[in-house]
């Protein structure tokens, strides 16, 4: 196991500095977990290989993306989108709106 110290550790300024975004962005996204980052009572700190992982790794969205990108040449899926909306007595296109 790497051994962390002190300057591994980054508080809420410095984790800003580094990503060189807003100190309030930052947070708003250390709050809705999209950073990595751990609230220790009234204070926020950062690891920086944690920030570096999650710079370097794929979204989840694209991750998703690439993934449905195997079943293109699925024949079954049309039958199983099909099904899917015809279980939801919806459309699969949304008719559109008329303006008047």
């Amino acid at each position: 196991m790497e051994k962390i110290t002190i300057s591994d550790v980054l508080t809420l300024e410095q984790a800003s500095a580094y990503l060189q975004l807003p100190t309030e962005t930052v947070l708003t996204q250390a709050l809705k977990g999209n950073i990595p980052g751990r609230k220790i009572e009234t204070d926020w700190r950062f690891l920086k290989s944690a920030i570096d992982d999650w710079l370097s790794s794929k979204s989840s969205r694209f991750t998703l993306l690439e993934q449905a990108g195997i079943f293109a040449d699925d024949d079954s899926l049309d039958h199983l989108r099909s099904a899917i909306y015809e279980a939801r007595e919806r459309p699969e296109i949304a008719p559109e709106s008329r303006e008047c």
